[in-house]
């Protein structure tokens, strides 16, 4: 919405101004610069960087896609075939902030501006440092024949020490503390964005140890905490206004945003026009990679007691139905599961899982708009967060536990509100002592402090499909997950129909025949190694005969190297000095 609004109020703003008379080539910055109206209209040009719909991210380590990811193969990859080194949004913002300096517009309003700029050019190179590492530090727009331009790189730990400056004057400057809209950078958001920032920096620090700077971690930790506890103070909270069952999955399937939680969200709107392809991302199998939870992952999502579904006996072998009852509300609002209903037609009808999207059996609905009529065309205008309230208090609490600082009171405005908003009824109040094995021995066998294990379960929960994954998986330096198995339902039978949400409906039938005799409305999925053309087949069953699996034979592995990406050998051409990120050739 905020760039549709950007292209009309420029064009106005030009056709209504009197250009001066310049020599060739130049034009007045005084319309822009000599008013706070060209400083906003200007600002809002920054907004574009961010997303225009829900991004499926592929690199995780609890999400199966119905393809091969090449970063994770060996020699799969390799600097030909990188990208992203791009520097067009940073010249664009550097412009802004070397020409805001005309007087007559007051030095309190410039500031408030200028934060905005500053904002986004930390997020621009927060984005950059998480995928390169080290980066050059350019604070002003480069010209044909600027040295800049063929520069080496500054060191990373450089690179968020500039990161850090920015957003601290972005707070200091940015005159709004909140937008009830949701839809604008406010001190708040800054805050966030510094939480998300120190949090990475300080982990980091901790356990890439090779990086030598470890003696600084906790410093950057607990700048992560302040810049939680700015955003605490600032009075949001997180929305449970639609209850148990229905609070954490509205966040993102409302038009306009819960602005009780959400800090930022990018903004549609159906009748003009502007909206975007959500429902086919999430339903479409041909649009987008299919992405589903593992079942290794769904097993960390907790019982209503607050105890370990894994701490059950007969957990593993389960059937869908059986291990969805009674289980962590956001379960039921991240994947669809028995009771799950859609609109089809006006009318509200059963939906279990679509065995042909949901690869693992874990359908995902967590950004799917109920009305079936959104899943084939791009016409929806739910919003897309960006900022919202929960992060900032995971961040706060993962911050104190790995300074060593983290109290019952801290555990329980932080995690104990989360696991409310979801169900949970015991462990709320107190921080956990007790270490789950299935969590440390599946994921984090490294880690034996119970406080981390669990805020690293909370946050992969509640942050499920939002992005975070990877930049988790680089600071924890935790790159081993990647190679775990895409496991998924556990099937008590072949060549039995299941009803898999409790309708009374057959909905799918496991199978290694090629040809079945096929009941009418019951989808067969073939589970065999072998296609009938002698092709591997995707979906196959693991050694115990009952667990589905997928793409079981795509060989991952995993390099150091990997934590970044490599420098594109294009630029590399360009520009030589820049050099080579470690194991890349």
């Amino acid at each position: 919405m905020k760039k549709i609004a950007f292209f009309i109020l420029a064009l106005s703003f030009l056709y209504a101004c009197d250009m001066e008379e310049l020599p060739q080539a130049q034009v007045s910055k005084k319309p822009i610069f000599g008013s706070e109206t060209g400083l906003k209209m200007y600002t809002n040009s920054f907004y574009e960087v961010f997303p225009n719909a829900t991004t499926i991210y592929s690199n995780s380590y609890y999400i199966a896609l119905n393809q091969v990811i090449k970063y994770f193969t060996e020699n799969g990859f390799n600097p030909e075939e990188s990208s992203g080194w791009n520097w067009g949004t940073l010249r664009n913002i550097n412009y802004f902030i070397v020409n805001c300096i005309d007087e007559s517009v007051p030095l309190e309003i410039r500031n408030n501006y200028i934060g905005i700029a500053r904002f986004f050019r930390a997020y621009f190179y927060f984005d950059m440092m998480k995928r390169f590492g080290d980066l050059p530090w350019i604070d002003h727009p480069l010209g044909v024949n600027d040295p800049l331009l063929y520069t080496g790189r500054d060191k990373r730990s450089v690179i968020v020490d500039k990161i850090k400056e920015d957003l601290d004057f972005a707070i200091e400057n940015i005159k709004v503390n909140r937008d009830p809209s949701c839809s604008t950078i406010t001190s708040s958001v800054v805050a966030a964005l510094k939480s998300r920032v120190c949090l990475w920096e300080g982990t980091f620090r901790k356990y890439h140890t090779e990086a030598g700077l470890q003696s600084s971690a906790n410093e950057w930790l607990q700048e992560a905490v302040n810049a939680a506890e700015y955003v605490m103070n600032s009075g949001y909270s997180i929305y449970t206004g639609a209850g148990i069952d229905k609070s954490y999955r509205q966040l993102f399937i409302s038009k306009t945003p819960v602005s009780s939680e959400v800090l930022y969200a990018v903004t549609f709107n159906g009748s003009l026009g502007i909206v975007h392809s959500g429902n086919r991302r999430w339903t479409s199998v041909t649009l987008g990679s299919c992405p589903s939870l593992t079942r290794s992952f769904v097993n960390t999502y907790l019982m209503r007691d607050g105890t370990s579904f894994t701490d059950k006996a007969n957990y593993a072998t389960m059937s869908f139905t059986e291990e969805c009852k009674n289980r962590d509300a956001r379960l039921s609002q991240t994947v669809i599961t028995p009771g799950f209903t859609r609109i089809s037609g006006g009318k509200t009808v059963q939906t279990p899982p679509n065995y042909a999207y949901a690869i693992t059996g874990y359908h995902t609905c967590k950004f799917t708009l109920d009305d079936t009529q959104y899943d084939n065309v791009d016409i929806c205008d739910n919003n897309v967060i960006l900022f919202r309230y929960a992060e900032v208090l995971l961040n706060y609490a993962e911050a104190k536990a790995e300074m060593s600082t983290l109290t019952d009171d801290d555990w329980n405005k932080t995690i104990g509100v989360l696991r409310s908003r979801a169900g949970i009824t015991d462990g709320l109040n107190q921080k956990p002592t007790r270490v789950d094995p299935y969590l440390k021995n599946r994921f984090f066998p490294n880690i034996s402090n119970p406080e981390i294990l669990e805020i690293r379960r909370e946050r992969a929960i509640e942050l499920s499909f939002e992005g975070f994954s990877w930049p988790d998986i680089c600071r924890w330096k935790a790159g081993d997950l990647v190679t775990n198995v895409w496991d998924g339902i556990y099937i008590p039978e072949l060549d039995i129909p299941y009803d898999m949400n409790g309708d009374g409906t057959l909905d799918v039938c496991f199978t290694k025949n090629l040809t079945p005799n096929k009941i009418p409305g019951v989808y067969y999925l073939y589970v065999g190694e072998k296609l009938a053309n002698g092709a591997t087949n995707n979906a196959q069953l693991d050694s115990d005969g009952h667990t589905l699996v997928f793409m079981k034979d795509q060989k991952r592995t995993w390099n150091d190297k990997l934590y970044f990406y490599p420098i594109p050998a294009v630029d590399l051409v360009k520009n030589p000095n820049l050099g080579q990120n470690p194991g890349w050739k």
